[in-house]
């Protein structure tokens, strides 16, 4: 399973098989300064429907939409999403956020989307184990640095990746990536917006790999 980040939050998950699933693809503009999603899909996953995630439009392929809680099956695979906030007052700031969990090739992906707060002791059993995890770490519109080693602490994921933080192309009035990676170990930042797992190959110890913006 190769995964390539494309900016944002927005992934390209490619099967072995040659399945493409692309995660909250984004429109340009109002601080978003990534090249537009140009990466054909055969699914595409949305966590809420704000114009940094909600860009299916974008996508080339037609491909099927994937939102909301509850399991959904489309192509073989079975995606899981787990209802959760943008905010920690209950939605009341910024509405919901959907997590979303799938397997592809073997490994768990978990996308946590725009997650506004800690996770509850119930959100942390229906998502379970996880071998990759997506997770914001910006701060001021999803959970802050703080925050974020607190869940990934709860979720005990083989490898964390980051997402949804500041960059020369990201003019959102949020943190980048180094307040999350203070003091942190088995660290890995990488030149390539490209990564490349298999089961059975995973890092014995949580290990943070830090990509770059393919867009």
């Amino acid at each position: 399973m190769k995964l390539k980040w494309l900016g944002h939050a927005s992934f390209l998950v490619t099967s072995d098989t040659g399945l493409r699933i692309v995660t909250d693809p984004y429109s340009t503009g109002s601080g978003i300064n990534y090249s537009p999603v140009n990466e054909p899909a055969d699914i595409v996953v949305v966590s809420h429907d704000h114009f940094d995630h909600n860009a299916v439009a974008s996508v080339p392929g037609k491909p099927e939409v994937v939102t909301g809680s509850g399991t959904k099956s489309l192509q073989r695979i079975q995606f899981k999403g787990i209802a959760t906030h943008h905010d920690e007052s209950q939605g009341k700031e910024r509405g919901s956020n959907t997590i979303f969990c799938f397997t592809i090739d073997g490994i768990k992906l978990c996308h946590l989307g725009d997650l506004g707060h800690k996770l509850a002791p119930q959100q942390i059993a229906d998502i379970g184990e996880v071998d990759v995890l997506l997770i914001p770490v910006g701060g001021f519109f999803t959970i802050d640095a703080r925050v974020a080693t607190q869940v990934c602490d709860d979720l005990k994921p083989r490898v964390i990746i980051p997402m949804h933080y500041k960059t020369p192309k990201c003019d959102f009035p949020i943190a980048g990536v180094d307040d999350f990676l203070a003091g942190k170990q088995n660290v890995r930042q990488l030149d390539s917006s490209e990564v490349e797992f298999r089961a059975g190959e995973l890092p014995p110890a949580t290990q943070i790999i830090v990509l770059q913006p393919a867009c």
